[in-house]
């Protein structure tokens, strides 16, 4: 195994508002594991919630946790069990590792194992120089598909595992609630899987125009303080009716209500956002209208798929990147994402010089 003398500096949050960039010990691969030298971390949402709330969701803070989860590393050193992966790989890394055993794993959806490990929340992050990681958990990338590109992988997967639970296919049209990192990678992958028309709503104009970039056929930006009914009706002259499949990205209450209401009789609601734990939401309305509401937590199984949209180029993942920070300014990094500073969407960290792991274009 390779040997590295080089300090691991690593973005560690303590508590709310208690986040620090800081020397961590050098992790030793076990022997299905690889060592990997990080390359770039995209900063997400739930990262920003440890700094800000202290965690989200049913995860909270227990003790200091390296942050990131979007990664992308160059593979420095591997354990003995070890065969799919040598010294000098570039790979994306997946962060959610199942525990192979369960009722759940064995039906392939070890997105949901109850004793699954995943970073940066229920294991520790890779926001750092040096990061041990499940070899099998770990993809490849071709000679023409960037580092960069290889940490969106995980946001990527994300809009990808709830299309596919959406049932998203040719001629359907779609409306995606939210146009932050996750709902503009949904609009992509929604408009590659054969989505007819889209639109985007939101209630930042700047977010709407980035969306319209990457392929919205129309976009709705919302003040607040329209009535649903208004919005609702709005929804359906900018898409000719109601939308066969409806996906809430933000995971506001207010979002989940206008999918539910803006949804054609029959249709689907996925919820993706994840919010506050209780929320009061018109459910009879979804009931008499047959409106199936679905849940995608993370994903299953997508990577390998995500990496074929960026790798023959259907995808260009890199156009979500507005920031580029060094792993010593990762503080001033999650303060440009957690307050949105000129225009953030995904902001992206490099734990090594930028472009040093980088090929030629080849498309």
């Amino acid at each position: 195994m390779a040997q590295n003398k080089l300090p691991n500096l690593a973005a560690v949050v303590h508590g709310v508002d208690d986040f620090r960039v800081e020397q961590i010990p050098m992790p030793k691969p076990l022997d299905h594991e690889v060592l990997l030298q990080m390359d770039c971390v995209g900063i997400c949402g739930s990262d920003v919630h440890y700094v800000s709330h202290g965690g989200f969701g049913d995860y909270k803070l227990k003790e200091p946790l390296v942050l990131g989860h979007e990664g992308s590393g160059v593979v420095v050193g591997v354990g003995s069990a070890v065969t799919n992966l040598k010294v000098g790989d570039r790979v994306a890394i997946e962060p959610a590792i199942g525990c192979g055993r369960c009722r759940q794993c064995k039906a392939g959806r070890y997105n949901l194992c109850p004793d699954g490990i995943y970073c940066a929340t229920t294991a520790q992050g890779n926001l750092c120089n040096y990061y041990t990681h499940a070899a099998d958990c770990c993809f490849k990338l071709p000679p023409n598909v960037t580092m960069e590109e290889g940490a969106l992988l995980e946001p990527l997967a994300v809009a990808v595992h709830c299309c596919r639970r959406a049932g998203v296919r040719l001629g359907n049209t779609v409306l995606v609630l939210g146009a932050g990192p996750i709902g503009l990678v949904t609009l992509m992958v929604a408009k590659a899987m054969g989505a007819a028309r889209t639109c985007v709503i939101d209630l930042m104009e700047s977010k709407l125009e980035v969306a319209k970039t990457l392929g919205a056929d129309a976009t709705l930006a919302v003040s607040g303080h329209e009535s649903e009914e208004d919005i609702v009706k709005r929804i359906h002259l900018l898409l000719g009716g109601a939308p066969d499949i409806s996906i809430e990205c933000t995971g506001a209450e207010a979002c989940v209500r206008l999918g539910i209401l803006s949804t054609v009789a029959g249709g689907v609601l996925m919820l993706v956002g994840i919010g506050t734990i209780d929320q009061r939401i018109p459910i009879t309305t979804a009931l008499v209208h047959e409106i199936d509401i679905r849940t995608a937590f993370r994903y299953a199984n997508c990577y390998p798929a995500a990496l074929a949209l960026v790798a023959n180029g259907t995808i260009d993942a890199r156009k979500l990147i507005t920031h580029h920070y060094d792993l010593r300014e990762s503080v001033a990094a999650f303060e440009t994402s957690r307050y949105g500073l000129d225009g953030a969407i995904k902001v992206m960290i490099h734990c090594q010089p930028r472009n040093k792991n980088n090929p030629q274009r080849k498309f």
